[in-house]
């Protein structure tokens, strides 16, 4: 069995597999793992791997980080030593039956707004000063879109005559030198319908703007700037503080109170199958389900 450190294999590995073969944004989850395997076993070796070694190594990953957060962490170490296993370099495999734990987690932020506090959010906002932040989080609330779909959006993006909006690209604001990137996946490039009023109001923000031209990008984006301007706003509506994330995740729970369906909701947010909404959003369901089956029990009691 080989005498290579694990933190060099993996080093060679995600080098080897995974750098140009994945986005640049997910290499840099790979090289995260790397620099946690060297400070958390530094001297570990291959050949002394073992389904003890290993399950060490995940408990103390686990000491600092969530439970979600170390299962990023043994999925990455995981793939590397099944392939390790296929070609020889070890002879079982220490990833089997591993037990994933994780910290308690801490205290979240607001997921969603209610339709009250969107109101009281969107009452604030100031969309009578040409492209600003404002705008994006109007449409960001209005349409459930991601972050960086947001930022990459173009004039050309909007056909104003069919009401809606083409998704088809990203903005990589993670990377040194940030441009245009392919989508999540296939099923985020998407249409979205947009109602008259969303219609209008961009049709003239965007007049005198070159077709493809990200008119949100005036300069280095980071999420936290928008992030920390949105919290301002929320604090001035006196409501709960909200991300921009968490925007996206109003937009979808309000479709679900108004009794748009699963799909439907899945489809606009460009979610890759329905079981990724489903869980994401199970508490809602579930409380509409309630809803529904007290709904079913009252019909039934009137048919006397």
């Amino acid at each position: 069995m080989s005498e290579v450190k694990l933190h060099r294999y993996f080093d060679d590995w995600m080098n080897l597999y995974k750098k140009d073969a994945v986005r640049e944004v997910t290499y840099r989850k790979y090289e995260m793992t790397h620099r946690q395997i060297i400070l958390l076993a530094p001297g570990l070796k291959m050949c002394d791997l073992s389904r003890l070694t290993y399950q060490k190594l995940l408990n103390d990953y686990a000491e600092t980080h969530e439970r979600q957060t170390v299962m990023d962490f043994h999925r990455h170490i995981k793939s590397s030593l099944i392939d390790a296993l296929e070609e020889g370099i070890i002879e079982r495999d220490p990833t089997r039956k591993a037990i994933i734990k994780g910290k308690k987690p801490g205290k979240h932020k607001t997921k969603f707004l209610n339709q009250h506090e969107v109101q009281l959010l969107l009452d604030h906002l100031s969309l009578d000063e040409g492209v600003n932040w404002d705008y994006f989080i109007l449409l960001i609330t209005k349409t459930g879109l991601r972050f960086s779909e947001a930022l990459a959006l173009t004039p050309s993006d909007f056909d104003f005559a069919r009401q809606t909006l083409n998704i088809n690209k990203t903005w990589d604001y993670k990377s040194r030198e940030a441009g245009f990137a392919p989508t999540k996946n296939l099923s985020s490039m998407r249409k979205i319908q947009l109602d008259w009023q969303t219609v209008i109001q961009f049709s003239q923000l965007t007049k005198g703007i070159a077709d493809d031209k990200p008119f949100f990008i005036q300069s280095k984006i980071y999420n936290d700037t928008v992030n920390h301007y949105l919290e301002r706003l929320c604090k001035r509506a006196d409501i709960p503080v909200i991300s921009v994330h968490g925007l996206r995740h109003t937009h979808a729970s309000l479709l679900l109170y108004a009794g748009v369906s699963i799909a439907s909701v899945a489809r606009r947010l460009g979610h890759s199958n329905m079981n990724t909404t489903q869980q994401t959003y199970l508490h809602i369901i579930q409380e509409l389900e309630n809803q529904d089956n007290d709904k079913v029990m009252k019909h039934l009691a009137s048919l006397i």
